[in-house]
């Protein structure tokens, strides 16, 4: 079962009408609307950091089924651990466009005070986790949520994002380990996209799949299109109802490919070729799940029109609110350290002021 690849929509838009999952159509166009905003907001942001407006982007173009198809799958007071890619499933959780922009631009509206790298926001309001930059630390966290909640008979469910480069991480297998004794509700969502940077997923393990490794700690694995969205919602919503039912955890191994550089840093050109790109964008998510919105004559050119057309005016009133706000005062460099603030860091704070010309 580790070995099979899910798969409901072709990259023709041909589907298998079987497996399509129950989703209203008004639904259907809301999550592709969705996937062109965040594919949308990709492109901006990289554009913003090369203008020098933000100073650094981490992107998710390509893998927009993955983490919209997979969120799609949880109720709101499920919890969820993301890595760094995650746009889609914030924006689906209800994290708004102007607080994502005030985090790229770390301005005095930025929930985290200018304290993350762009797109580490977390919101406890929402159970949305704020991510960390070190690879795979939020997976044992989501199992530690997963096992308090079990403990104390609360039904949720704990989804944690990684991508294949983590599963070569001690908090990966410290964290399946840990979930497949105590059989906590945690759902391991391994998005893999070929390319941890630079180092292939061939490299990273010389195992036949990612999935196969859940057989070793004594629960399930399972592959799916993670380019096909329907796909995607379908095996994440079975991982996670067996979860909220006491059935356990499940690793999900997503197949997709990261279409863009893996941040603003990286040039994705000097280690893959241009026929890898060229053949993963035929696959592309956004493409195919048009194709299958138009097959099913409910989705149309001007709709596609629209959608373009409002992902780029809403983006556009963000970054003017995010430009707008200034920076975060100088005082926040010193809060949130100590309940109260001891005398050596008001020592600090009044020669920083002084330094400032504000005191």
């Amino acid at each position: 079962m580790a070995l099979e690849l899910l798969q409901i929509i072709k990259p023709s838009g041909e589907y298998v009408e079987s497996l399509e999952p129950e989703i209203s159509e008004e639904e259907l166009r809301r999550l592709y609307r969705l996937m062109v905003l965040t594919r949308t907001l990709d492109f901006r942001g990289l554009q913003l950091q090369r203008q020098g407006r933000i100073g650094f982007f981490v992107g998710c173009q390509g893998q927009e089924a993955a983490r919209v198809g997979s969120a799609y799958a949880l109720k709101p007071e499920d919890w969820i651990f993301p890595a760094y890619r995650e746009t889609g499933a914030m924006l689906l959780r209800g994290i708004t466009l102007n607080q994502l922009m005030d985090q790229y631009y770390a301005n005095a509206d930025d929930v985290e005070k200018g304290r993350q790298l762009t797109n580490l926001l977390g919101l406890k309001a929402l159970n949305y986790v704020a991510g960390s930059a070190p690879i795979a630390t939020q997976i044992p966290h989501a199992v530690g949520v997963s096992l308090a909640a079990k403990l104390r008979g609360d039904h949720i469910v704990a989804l944690t994002y990684f991508g294949d480069g983590a599963t070569s991480e001690n908090d990966f297998h410290a964290g399946m380990n840990f979930a497949g004794v105590f059989k906590t509700p945690t759902v391991f969502f391994c998005q893999n996209n070929h390319w941890a940077i630079s180092l292939p997923v061939s490299r990273q393990t010389a195992s036949e799949t990612i999935a196969i490794k859940a057989n070793a700690y004594g629960f399930d694995g399972v592959r799916v299109d993670g380019n096909d969205i329907l796909a995607v919602y379908h095996t994440t919503r079975e991982a996670v109802d067996k979860a909220r039912k006491g059935g356990g955890p499940t690793l999900i191994e997503a197949v997709t490919y990261r279409l863009g550089p893996h941040s603003s840093s990286d040039d994705p050109r000097r280690y893959r070729t241009d026929e890898e790109l060229a053949e993963w964008k035929r696959r592309d998510p956004l493409v195919r799940f048009r194709k299958y919105l138009e097959k099913k004559r409910i989705w149309s050119e001007t709709e596609e029109k629209q959608a373009q057309d409002d992902a780029n005016r809403e983006i556009d009133q963000a970054i003017q609110h995010a430009e707008q706000s200034g920076n975060p005062a100088i005082e926040t460099l010193f809060t949130d350290v100590y309940e109260k603030m001891p005398w050596h860091l008001e020592e600090q704070l009044r020669e920083l002021r002084k330094e400032k010309g504000s005191e």
